[in-house]
């Protein structure tokens, strides 16, 4: 199907709401450029991170704003302590990974990934679009280190999260540097920072288009225009805004982050069911934290207890992650 004025469609396959990852099926091949390596290789294999106590958690909600994700019900958890990294993986240290271990992601290996329109050079009239969400474009030879594909590059967001990243590429990340992705119980609690039943990592306080910025999401009206009023078009660094009780910066907003789960819905209502046979069928995994891209008119899953799911091999330029280690 021919989009009007965008040029070939992607087929979306399943739930695209708002500022959410589309989940199309991929394919292709590209190649990583030795000028992509071009960045200081001394950074550590672990960053800093951050203990995270544990004890008594509390993850969901009882006012669940998208029931069909399986933000619902809120309940009671004991986890052991854990520790969590301040910041998502940044540029800088996943080309130091990708450096020593000469590692290839999804999106190189493929050929493509996602990329919203807005950040693309010369318009996106030229590039497929994803039906349903026709704010995401297919652009070939988009990757961690072109994030928007051509000549882009990360060379002056060494400190940005780095993105276009699968949740097998953060599994592979994350084992070099000696820890895991957290589980979604872990990524709640450390989130919250110590506020129990709080909407935010800083409280309950909305964020507004105004005069309160607490994270890096959209201002104005999504997906025309962004106001800018935090500063941000795209990507904030991995160290912006204020921190969370525990230290943890940009849970909410910023980019979503992988977590281990496979992403499931509780509840027998048949349209959760019809979304937990595919997601068995094609592995989703669970993103927590929203993203730049939300906004509460439209895709209000920058709340801790909001979430979405994914096939593994998917990437966009708002997907990162950061990791967990045992104690």
């Amino acid at each position: 199907m021919i989009a009007p004025g965008q040029g070939e469609s992607v087929r979306n396959d399943g739930r695209v709401d708002g500022c959410c990852a589309p989940r199309s099926s991929r394919q292709g091949c590209a190649t990583l450029e030795e000028r992509w390596l071009s960045v200081n290789g001394s950074m550590p294999r672990r960053s800093e991170a951050v203990s995270i106590p544990g004890g008594r958690a509390e993850m969901g909600t009882d006012a669940p704003v998208f029931e069909a994700d399986g933000e619902a019900p809120r309940r009671r958890l004991t986890l052991k302590p854990f520790a969590l990294d301040a910041v998502t993986v940044t540029n800088e240290r996943f080309a130091a990974f990708v450096r020593e271990r000469g590692y290839v992601t999804d999106a190189e290996r493929l050929g493509w990934s996602f990329v919203f329109y807005q950040h693309l050079a010369g318009g996106a009239d030229q590039y497929p679009r994803v039906q349903g969400a026709d704010w995401w474009c297919r652009v070939d030879g988009a990757f961690w280190a072109a994030p928007e594909g051509g000549a882009s590059n990360i060379s002056e967001r060494l400190d940005h999260p780095v993105v276009h990243v699968s949740h097998v590429d953060a599994q592979h990340f994350a084992s070099w540097s000696g820890g895991r992705l957290p589980s979604e119980a872990e990524w709640e609690h450390a989130a919250r920072g110590g506020l129990e039943g709080a909407l935010f990592p800083w409280g309950n306080r909305e964020p507004d288009d105004r005069s309160y910025f607490p994270c890096n999401i959209w201002q104005g009206d999504f997906p025309s225009r962004n106001t800018l009023a935090d500063g941000y078009f795209s990507t904030a660094p991995a160290r912006s805004f204020a921190p969370n009780g525990y230290g943890l910066y940009n849970c909410s907003g910023n980019v979503w982050e992988w977590c281990a789960n496979a992403y499931r819905v509780s509840s027998l209502k048949r349209a959760a069911q019809m979304t937990n046979a595919t997601a068995l069928r094609d592995g989703w995994r669970v993103l927590k934290g929203g993203s730049f891209l939300c906004h509460r008119s439209y895709c209000y899953r920058y709340r801790i207890a909001a979430r979405t799911g994914n096939p593994p091999d998917t990437s966009t330029s708002h997907i990162g992650f950061r990791v967990a280690y045992d104690l």
